[in-house]
């Protein structure tokens, strides 16, 4: 196994399947939704629907065109995944192998003027804010939901507007990422990208080209640096 190291100004991170694992809330909320939507195929959209908003998913999956009714039905699949997640002995949100030593780590610069870490998640404010709270992970002031932005993962503006919360440039930025689409977000902002096999198949994350691909972050330390910045350390096969 080799370790490369090396510096970035920011660390901009997923949540679902990066820090958390909401995926028993995931289902819970497709199973509720397919009472509402017949003819759900589940196992087909958790197959792709994973790192993309839930409107836009709501929209190509269960046929909703009006903005309103998009914003209303959002809310109420999201408040779904937590209420689910327990559900029937499921597992609930967790927190993923290898994250809390990061977290604890980069804690201290979590805070405005520049923090050196950001959270650019699809999901809305307010379930990312109860998934977090959840998996004990402290939210950044860099944090980046999708009432954010007009256009989602696979495009490149949330990760541009996480890198500009952070006041540094995309270039000079890690993602840490474990869907296709937010690699592609990622890669398409000019970010290196670490892709985590927590979600997807190695074939597929192998096909969206990360940098770096590990299994998870256990395989990453991150620590603050003496000027500013993360030093990165990635154990790669």
């Amino acid at each position: 196994m080799d370790a490369l190291t090396f510096h970035v100004d920011a660390v901009l991170f997923d949540m679902d399947g990066t820090l958390v694992d909401s995926t028993a809330g995931v289902i819970g909320a497709w199973e509720t939704f397919a009472e509402t939507y017949s003819g759900l195929d589940i196992p087909k959209i958790l197959s792709s629907a994973h790192g993309v908003r839930t409107a836009d998913n709501l929209r190509k999956y269960c046929g909703l065109t009006s903005e309103t009714e998009l914003e209303k039905e959002a809310a109420r699949f999201e408040e779904a995944i937590v209420t689910s997640s327990t559900a029937n002995g499921r597992k609930g949100i967790t927190i993923l192998p290898g994250v809390r030593p990061i977290i604890d780590e980069l804690a201290p610069g979590k805070n405005n003027p520049k923090p050196c870490w950001a959270i650019v998640t699809s999901a809305a404010r307010a379930y990312a804010s109860a998934a977090l709270e959840i998996g004990g992970i402290p939210i950044p002031d860099a944090f980046v939901t999708a009432e954010d932005v007009t256009q989602g993962k696979p495009y490149p503006d949330p990760y541009l507007l996480g890198a500009q919360k952070c006041g540094v440039l995309p270039e000079k930025c890690l993602v840490v990422e474990d869907a296709p689409s937010g690699i592609a977000s990622g890669l398409a902002a000019g970010c290196t990208v670490i892709g985590l096999i927590t979600s997807h198949t190695r074939e597929q994350m192998e096909a969206s080209r990360p940098t770096y691909l590990v299994d998870n972050l256990s395989s990453v330390s991150m620590k603050m640096g003496a000027n500013g910045g993360i030093d990165v350390v990635v154990n790669v096969d």
